[in-house]
C-alpha cells in the first residue's frame, strides 16, 4: 500500500500535425486563459513565424532572444510583468522554449510551446536546460499547458536539427538502462510505465531509421511524436531519468571540454553508442544504435561531431563527475577502458 500521492503534470492538449500553427488560437481559447500572451521566440522563428501568430491574438506582446540565459530568463519575466500578461507562448527551438519554461515557472503562469525545430524532447518536458558559463543547468519547471506542433513547418527546419531530436530519442535506450541499473544497485526510485514509455519511443526511431528523411513532412511528425512521449514520461516519472543517463553526462562534459562543437542531441546520440558498449559488450545492442543514427545522417564519431579523440577519452573518464545520478560509469571508468570502448565501437 502506497503512502505518498504524487502530482503528475502533463501538457492538457497537444495538436500536431499539417499547418496547425493557424490553429493555435483555438487550442489556447480550450486552456481558458485569462489575459494577453507575450510571444517568446529567437530571430529566424520569428521571420518564420512570428506574424502568424500575432495575427491570431489581440494585444499580444513579443520579445525576441538572441540566446538562452538565465538574463534571457529574467528579461522575459520582467517584460511579463511590465506588460501584465496572462501567459507565455515559446515560439522555436530549444532557445525560447527552455527561457519561457522558466519564466513561466517564475511568473507562476502557463505557457504553450510551439516548436519549428524537433530538435529536443525539451518541447514538452517539464525541465529547462539553460547554459552558464561552461556549464549547464537543468532546472525543474511545468511543462507546458499545450504543444501545437506544425508538422510542415518542422520538416523545413534544417536537417541537422531533426537529426539531433532522432539522436536524442535514441539515447533513452542507454537512460533507462541507466535508470534500471541505479534501481538495482542504489535503490533509486523507478517507474515501469515511465522506463517502458521511453524504451518504447527509441525503439520507434530505430525502427523507422530508414524512413526519416530530409524535407519529408511524415519524418517531422514520427520525430515529434517520439519527443513528446518521452517529454511525458518525464513528467511521468517526475525526473529527467527515462531520458538522461551516462549518455547525457558525457555530451555535458563535452560542453565544458569543448564548448559549441556539437548539437546537444548528436552528442548524446554519440555517448550513447559508448554508453550501451559498456552496458552490453562488443556485441550488444550498440550497433544498431550506431546504424540507427547513420542512417539518418547523424554523426557517430569524434570527426563528425568535430572533437579530437583526446577530447572524447577525457569526458568519458570524468562524465561521473558532472552530478550525483548513478549510472554504468559509477564512479569512473579507466582511460584504457575508456579507449577501448570508443575504439570498438569506431566512435575514434
Amino acid at each position: 500500500m502506497f503512502d505518498k500521492s504524487t502530482w503528475i503534470k502533463l501538457p492538457r492538449n497537444v495538436l500536431q500535425g499539417h499547418g496547425v500553427l493557424d490553429d493555435l488560437a483555438d487550442a489556447v481559447a480550450e486552456l481558458y486563459l485569462s489575459g494577453n500572451p507575450l510571444l517568446v521566440t529567437s530571430p529566424t522563428p520569428e521571420r518564420i513565424a512570428g506574424d502568424r501568430i500575432r495575427a491570431q491574438f489581440d494585444g499580444i506582446s513579443s520579445v525576441s532572444l538572441d540566446r538562452a540565459s538565465f538574463e534571457s530568463v529574467e528579461r522575459v519575466v520582467e517584460i511579463a510583468r511590465e506588460k501584465d500578461v496572462g501567459y507565455l507562448i515559446a515560439l522555436g527551438g530549444g532557445k525560447p522554449i527552455d527561457v519561457a519554461k522558466m519564466a513561466s515557472d517564475h511568473l507562476d503562469c502557463g505557457f504553450v510551446s510551439v516548436p519549428t525545430a524537433a530538435s529536443h524532447d525539451g518541447i514538452v518536458s517539464g525541465r529547462s536546460s539553460i547554459p552558464e558559463g561552461d556549464t549547464r543547468h537543468s532546472v525543474a519547471a511545468d511543462p507546458p499547458l499545450a504543444v501545437v506542433a506544425d508538422t510542415e513547418l518542422l520538416a523545413e527546419a534544417p536537417w541537422e536539427l531533426t537529426t539531433a531530436g532522432c539522436a536524442d530519442i535514441i539515447s533513452n535506450y542507454t537512460a533507462v538502462k541507466d535508470w534500471e541499473l541505479a534501481h538495482r544497485l542504489k535503490n533509486v526510485e523507478y517507474s515501469e510505465y515511465a522506463g517502458a514509455l521511453s524504451q518504447m519511443t527509441a525503439e520507434m526511431l530505430v525502427g523507422s531509421a530508414d524512413s526519416i528523411k530530409p524535407g519529408l513532412e511524415e519524418s517531422a511528425w514520427i520525430v515529434t511524436k517520439a519527443l513528446v512521449s518521452s517529454g511525458v514520461a518525464m513528467s511521468i516519472a517526475g525526473s529527467s531519468r527515462p531520458a538522461s543517463g551516462a549518455e547525457h553526462l558525457f555530451s555535458h562534459q563535452l560542453d565544458r571540454i569543448a564548448p559549441g562543437s556539437a548539437l546537444h542531441g548528436h552528442q548524446v546520440g554519440v555517448g550513447s553508442i559508448l554508453t550501451e558498449y559498456f552496458h552490453s559488450g562488443a556485441r550488444g545492442e550498440w550497433m544498431d544504435i550506431r546504424d540507427a543514427l547513420s542512417t539518418m545522417g547523424a554523426p557517430t564519431t569524434a570527426d563528425e561531431l568535430g572533437i579530437d579523440d583526446e577530447t572524447v577519452i577525457e569526458a568519458l573518464t570524468t562524465a561521473h563527475e558532472i552530478r550525483d545520478r548513478y549510472t554504468i560509469l559509477g564512479d569512473g571508468v579507466s582511460e584504457d577502458a575508456a579507449i577501448e570502448a570508443a575504439t570498438i565501437t569506431g566512435v575514434i
